[in-house]
């Protein structure tokens, strides 16, 4: 027995070539079916979310740069004299990647033009998800369901950090050269292993005749590829999750309040992508970056001062100038079975950044033991509304921005004609005591900030007016909020520290009792919303002076 199939007519004929080419297309595909489900999907407008959007437009402006300057580059140590149009190091003795460098900046069209583009963008792409991450930690973004799209865009500076510094220590100049030769003496303090490691890395002893071209490697293929990769995840996770969303009238856990995908985000997306490609190209035609030849090549023979990495990589350096030698008779380097352990180098160079990676990547985890929180959440949090979450943030990037100035601590001296011990010292101070000053002055700070929205939630905004009423009363005239404003400064929750609960056994462990106190520690000092009840009340309290403060709000706005 068999069966015959008939095809089906086609229910529609292009009239165009155009129109049969994208029919033909489609037809095997499917790609109308994929535009129409994302097309659809919806995206909240808030200018907070931009910063993501930045970092994806500086990618794709690094990647259009990039390709332009493998054209020109030669990713070689061999030894070569120059002989280019920057007379001044005409003859002077240097390797192949340097003297390619100098060639495009000053002999291949638009080349200085490109390698600007380049190197402001690889600044504004770590900078954005730098943003785009702190954004997503001050306002809960991170949980339920995203904790895995957290962790992506954790890896994701990461892999940008790595990739702006490979790409920063390809010219071979003198200024690079000094970032690699930290980098050796980081590796080289690794216990047993860091000399094999260093061996491996440049080949021979430092500098070799081999890291250019492997961090070239790494900087056009493996690290681009694995970038690529990482935002192909966000952005897939993005989708499946659903956009958050800032809280407000009609918004909740099971919507999505925006503009749909196309034609309208699309279209604003695009023409933000531009303004992004202008402001870079700005930059770069305006303001000099990494001027290479006022460096000279790489000697590693000359100590150079003054010199400093690219912004986000000051961290690590600063760190490490901050680290004392000797403390009294104290030593950090010490000698054991024939290896030497240089702690000195060994602890700020690693443990700073591997702390500040691993709380970066538990956060979420350790927020929702400590809550037990474990529903979903699309509606994200103002920040005051989150005061220990937000004193924690802020601790953390004040620790990370001391450790930064510090990196620059000799010019800080030098440009405010103070001591460089004095500039140490103060830093070494603020090592310490910064994040405990951040986290107090930003805790007060945000229930001060909630203190305030409950109390013009109840009471209405000031207008700084006093009137008086015919029977002699004096009252301050407060503006009614409309319901929108008011909803933004009452429609959050505001938990309480959960206590030690016993386990099936009736039993409360150590573990139980140390998550109860840090609930206590997490949610002791809160400020409760306004109820229902207390809005109700406050506003019948105020209800004989109604007409007196609408017809002030009113004189108010006419002016």
């Amino acid at each position: 027995m068999s069966a015959t199939t008939t095809p089906n007519a086609p229910t529609f004929v292009a009239k165009t070539k155009g129109g049969r080419i994208t029919d033909f297309v489609d037809e095997r595909v499917g790609g109308s079916g994929i535009l129409r489900e994302f097309g659809r999907k919806v995206f909240p407008d808030h200018w907070s979310f931009m910063f993501g959007e930045v970092a994806l437009y500086s990618f794709v402006i690094l990647l259009l740069t990039g390709t332009f300057l493998t054209f020109f580059f030669d990713p070689s140590m061999v030894e070569t004299h120059y002989a280019g149009s920057y007379t001044p190091l005409n003859n002077v003795e240097m390797s192949a990647a340097f003297s390619s460098s100098l060639n495009i900046s000053f002999d291949v069209r638009g080349g200085l033009f490109m390698r600007q583009v380049h190197h402001w963008a690889a600044l504004l792409f770590v900078a954005s998800i730098g943003v785009h991450m702190l954004r997503v930690f001050f306002t809960g973004a991170f949980r339920k369901p995203r904790e895995m799209n957290w962790v992506v865009g954790g890896v994701l500076l990461i892999l940008a950090m790595a990739e702006g510094f490979t790409g920063y220590s390809l010219p071979d100049d003198l200024l690079s050269g000094n970032g690699l030769r930290i980098i050796d003496g980081v590796i080289k303090a690794i216990p047993v292993i860091g000399t094999y490691i260093s061996f491996f890395l440049f080949g021979g002893e430092f500098p070799g005749t081999a890291i250019i071209g492997r961090l070239y490697m790494l900087h056009i293929l493996l690290v681009p590829a694995l970038i690529l990769l990482m935002i192909v995840l966000h952005l897939f996770m993005v989708v499946v999750h659903k956009h958050t969303q800032y809280p407000g009238p009609g918004r909740n856990d099971g919507n999505v309040v925006g503009y749909p995908l196309g034609p309208v985000y699309a279209a604003k997306a695009g023409g933000f992508f531009f303004i992004v490609f202008g402001v870079i190209a700005l930059m770069a035609g305006f303001f000099t970056i990494n001027p290479i030849w006022n460096y000279g090549p790489y000697d590693p023979s000359p100590v150079s001062a003054g010199t400093q990495p690219d912004w986000y990589i000051g961290f690590v350096d600063g760190a490490l100038r901050l680290m004392p030698g000797v403390i009294g008779n104290f030593h950090f380097e010490y000698v054991i079975f024939g290896h030497v352990l240089t702690l000195n180098v060994l602890l700020p160079a690693l443990v700073p950044a591997g702390i500040i990676f691993t709380v970066l990547f538990m956060y979420p985890w350790l927020e929702r033991w400590i809550t037990k929180d474990n529903r979903e959440h699309h509606v994200l949090d103002r920040p005051r509304n989150a005061p220990t979450r937000t004193a924690i943030g802020a601790a953390g990037f004040t620790w990370y921005c001391v450790m930064w100035a510090a990196a620059g601590s000799d010019l800080i001296a030098t440009h405010f004609h103070v001591a460089l011990n004095d500039v140490t010292y103060w830093l070494r101070a603020l090592f310490f005591l910064g994040p405990v000053i951040a986290f107090a002055v930003t805790k007060r700070i945000a229930l001060a900030l909630q203190r305030k929205d409950r109390e013009i939630a109840l009471h209405g905004r000031e207008t700084g007016r006093i009137v008086r009423l015919p029977h002699g009363e004096f009252i301050e005239v407060h503006a009614p909020l409309d319901e929108y404003k008011r909803y933004k400064l009452v429609g959050f929750e505001s938990p309480s520290p959960l206590p030690a609960v016993p386990n099936a056994h009736g039993v409360v462990d150590g573990k139980e009792k140390r998550r109860a106190k840090l609930s206590q520690w997490f949610f002791e000092d809160r400020v409760a919303p306004a109820t229902p009840a207390e809005l109700e009340a406050a506003h019948g309290h105020h209800g004989g002076h109604e007409a007196i403060e609408a017809a002030e709000s009113q004189k108010t706005l006419s002016h």
